[in-house]
C-alpha cells in the first residue's frame, strides 16, 4: 500500500486536503472529463442503467471459471431471487455469499460479475452473488430481508448445490457491506456457522455526519447528493435510519459475530464509519483485519485495470477468504 508521503497532488474537482495516488487522480480526472450526469441527477431507472453501463470500464479481464450457474432462491414472500454461482472447480467448495454495492438502488449481479469471478478464482472458493431487490420499488427492509433469506438458504441447503455450508463467509461492498454485516449478526443469533464477514467500504451509520462525510461532500465519485439520493429511494421514513439493519453501528450487541476482514478507501465518505465498525467489533473481542488503502476512492476495488490498490485489495480479500474457509 502507498504511504501518504507518496501520494499525488490534489486532483481537479477533488476536495481540499484529499490526496489521491497519481493513477487514482488520473481516473478521477478522466471521469470528470467524460461529463456523464451524476446518478443523483437521473431517475432511479436511468441511474440503474447508467451504473450498469459504466460498471466494467476499469475492471480486469473476466477470469474463466469451471462453473458459473444462474439460479434462484425463494424469498420469504415467494419472490424468486436471482443468484449466480461461481466456482473454480466442480469440487465441494466453501462459499462466499456476496452482496453487490449500489446504495440499495443501483447495481446487480452483472455489475459485480468480474469482481465475483476474481474473488472465486483467487480464493479457490465458490462465490454466490445475490440479486436482492432494489429501491425505490422495494424499500427498507426488503434488501435486508432478501439478503438474510438467501443466506439462510445457502447455510441450510447449500449442500444441494454442491457447496460446503459448514465453511461459509459473507461479504459485500458499500451497501452490500451493510447487508453482509447485518447477516453476520443474524447468523450469530440463529446459531448458523459463519467463518468470516468480508466488508468492503461498508455503510454502517444512521446519519452521514462523520468527519469523512463532511470532508468528501463533493466526492470524488461518491458525493453527499448521491448518498442522499440513494437513501431517499430506500428508506420509508427517517425512522428507518435508526434501525440497526440500516446502520449496523446501532446494533445493541455484536459480541460473538464472525471475524471480519474490512477493506476501506482512504478518500471515501464512508471510511470513518468503516473504522468505527471495526472498533465496535474489536471492543467486544471480535477478530478484525482492517486494511485502509491509501489515496483511493469509493468503488476502487472494481478498478483493477487502472488502480494497483484494487489488485492489492482483491488479493488481500481472497487471502482472508482462503485463510478463513480452507481446511
Amino acid at each position: 500500500m502507498h504511504t501518504k508521503e507518496t501520494l499525488a497532488a490534489v486532483a481537479p474537482g477533488t476536495p481540499s486536503g484529499t490526496r489521491l495516488t497519481p493513477k487514482m487522480a488520473s481516473v478521477v480526472e478522466r471521469m470528470a472529463r467524460a461529463g456523464h450526469p451524476p446518478l443523483d441527477r437521473q431517475t432511479p431507472d436511468e441511474a440503474k442503467a447508467s451504473y450498469e453501463k459504466g460498471a466494467g470500464v476499469l475492471e480486469v479481464p473476466k477470469p474463466e471459471l469451471a462453473r458459473i450457474e444462474d439460479l434462484t432462491i425463494a424469498a420469504r414472500d415467494g419472490y424468486a431471487m436471482p443468484v449466480r454461482l461461481y466456482a473454480p472447480s466442480s469440487a465441494v467448495l466453501p462459499v462466499l455469499i456476496y452482496f453487490h454495492g449500489g446504495g440499495f438502488t443501483v447495481g446487480n449481479i452483472r455489475t459485480h460479475d468480474t469482481l465475483c469471478r476474481v474473488l472465486s478464482a483467487k480464493s479457490g472458493c465458490a462465490v454466490m452473488s445475490i440479486d436482492y431487490r432494489l429501491a425505490p420499488a422495494h424499500k427498507f427492509p426488503t434488501a435486508s430481508n432478501d439478503a438474510w433469506d438467501a443466506f439462510q438458504f445457502i447455510a441450510k441447503q447449500g449442500a444441494s448445490l454442491g457447496l460446503d455450508p459448514s465453511r461459509l463467509a459473507v461479504g459485500g461492498d458499500s451497501a452490500g457491506g451493510t447487508l453482509a454485516a447485518v447477516c453476520a449478526i443474524l447468523a450469530r443469533d440463529a446459531g448458523l456457522p459463519l467463518s468470516l464477514q468480508m466488508l468492503i467500504y461498508p455503510g454502517t451509520t444512521a446519519h452521514q455526519d462523520t468527519a469523512s462525510h463532511l470532508r468528501h461532500v463533493d466526492g470524488p465519485l461518491l458525493t453527499k447528493a448521491m448518498i442522499d439520493f440513494f437513501f431517499s429511494q430506500y428508506v420509508n421514513t427517517p425512522a428507518d435510519r435508526d434501525d440497526w439493519r440500516f446502520a449496523p453501528l446501532l446494533a445493541d450487541d455484536v459480541d460473538g459475530v464472525a471475524p471480519a476482514w474490512i477493506g476501506l478507501a482512504e478518500c471515501d465518505p464512508v471510511v470513518d464509519e468503516g473504522i468505527a465498525y471495526a472498533d465496535k467489533l474489536r471492543a467486544v473481542g471480535v477478530q478484525v483485519d482492517l486494511e485502509i488503502y491509501r489515496g483511493v476512492i469509493h468503488e476502487f476495488i472494481k478498478m483493477g485495470r487502472a488502480i494497483p490498490e484494487a489488485l492489492q485489495a482483491q488479493d488481500d480479500a481472497a487471502r482472508a477468504l482462503r485463510e478463513a474457509l480452507q481446511p
